[in-house]
């Protein structure tokens, strides 16, 4: 890939709102499903603080060759056969939408296909059929190690093959779904045995999810060097975690229900063609770490593999929302903290000959820093509940309670350039039901 017009710092949108927002100026184009009164759920782009309709724009015949193509495919409500297709058409679209959103003499026309973002309902913007969670951020896993093993905190096979385990893709939701204290079976160290009840010990992760585009075929694995062939793009995930059901279940086979009551995402693509301006050589690895054998070593990973994304989060409570008070930030973090990248993850997955699919969703793992205030999960920031952290309110939390909210948010920023986001993922903890 390059860059190309639609990159332009100096292109601004007369959609005013998009011109300085956090998130969606006019340099991002980001891909979703979206619905409102009257309009079914279709594929839509995010421009400033309003929706572009592409079904509309589309029967509009304002969109030519591929770029009428890529929005033909986003008629339904996932963007599944696009993002199948693959990166031609979606570049097509973003640059014939870039130029259209930004040329005065097309607002009259394109106007009325823009939807109010706050009177719209965003949807998942796929339908994913697997979803797999890695564990790429090296800072999170030697803090847990740490809890449990102080001596080796790294298993002996993390700096040598990228872990992972396949997660539960229908429990997946877009910001703002309710996170429902799950249930499952507990047991303290010193209880002789398992009692089944709500978690106490519920926390958040701070991660990435990366969106399949095109295929491969079962049994062809991705070489390094064409695995961001098959990125579609990113969004934020939040891998909620019941800390207390994970200690007790994840031995021998790993996380189970721990893990697949909730997985929340954001619910916009921020494709591949706008990260561009944005990729960054990952961190160097010490000299001392062991070479990457070569299916996983490739130059363009070691110098482009990485993204510049500032990651944020925001932890409220119920008391503070009731006091007027705001959301208090209790983790600063950054892609570049991943051990692995993601092309690496995409090619390991696939060297046994596993078929990745339009849709499919990969996890990055929890992103934490090396120091305490950016570690991505309470576990971290706790140290498994032992320190509390105390919030503006003058209440403690080791982990989550109900009526807690947590939200991530991503900024992807680099010298020149306008940054751009992924909008907000957000979720409120609910009581557990028991009945």
């Amino acid at each position: 890939m390059s860059l190309d017009e639609t990159h332009d710092p100096a292109r601004v949108s007369w959609v005013k709102s998009a011109n300085g927002h956090a998130d969606f100026p006019i340099q991002n184009l980001p891909l979703g499903v979206f619905s409102s009164d009257g309009v079914s759920p279709r594929g839509g782009i995010a421009i400033g603080d309003s929706i572009l309709d592409l079904r509309a724009l589309f029967e509009s015949g304002l969109l030519k060759d591929d770029a009428g193509r890529a929005a033909l495919l986003a008629f339904g409500d996932s963007l599944n056969p696009l993002l199948q297709a693959g990166g031609q058409l979606r570049r097509a679209l973003r640059r014939q939408v870039s130029e259209l959103l930004s040329d005065q003499s097309q607002r009259s026309l394109i106007e009325p296909m823009l939807h109010d973002a706050g009177d719209c309902r965003i949807h998942l913007p796929a339908s994913i059929g697997d979803y797999t969670d890695f564990y790429v951020g090296i800072h999170h896993a030697l803090n847990v190690g740490r809890l449990f093993r102080p001596d080796n905190p790294l298993l002996p096979n993390y700096k040598h093959v990228p872990i992972g385990y396949h997660g539960r893709a229908s429990s997946v939701r877009p910001s703002g779904a309710v996170v429902q204290r799950p249930l499952g079976q507990l047991k303290a160290a010193q209880e002789a045995a398992p009692t089944f009840g709500p978690t106490h010990r519920l926390d958040y992760e701070l991660e990435l999810g990366a969106w399949i585009g095109a295929e491969n075929d079962l049994g062809k694995p991705v070489p390094l060097a064409q695995a961001e062939q098959h990125l579609a793009g990113l969004c934020l995930l939040n891998d909620w975690s019941a800390r207390d059901v994970q200690a007790w279940e994840y031995q021998p086979l790993g996380p189970f229900l721990a893990k697949n009551f909730l997985t929340t995402i954001s619910p916009w693509i921020v494709t591949a063609e706008a990260l561009e301006p944005y990729r960054i050589a990952p961190d160097p690895r010490p000299e001392s770490d062991p070479a990457p054998l070569p299916y996983l070593d490739d130059p363009t990973d070691r110098s482009r593999g990485g993204f510049a994304l500032a990651l944020e989060v925001r932890l409220s409570t119920q008391k503070m929302r009731q006091s007027g008070l705001d959301d208090v930030v209790i983790s600063l973090s950054h892609a570049r903290h991943m051990y692995w990248s993601i092309g690496q993850m995409i090619t390991h997955h696939t060297s046994n000959g596993c078929n990745l699919r339009a849709g499919d969703l990969l996890g990055t793992g929890t992103l934490s820093a090396p120091t305490p205030d950016g570690f991505g999960s309470l576990l971290e920031l706790t140290k498994g509940g032992a320190e509390p952290i105390t919030l503006p309110s003058g209440e403690t939390r080791t982990f989550l309670e109900d009526g807690d909210e947590i939200v991530l948010t991503g900024r992807l920023d680099a010298h020149g350039r306008v940054a751009i986001g992924f909008g907000e993922c957000r979720g409120r903890i609910a009581m557990a039901d028991v009945t």
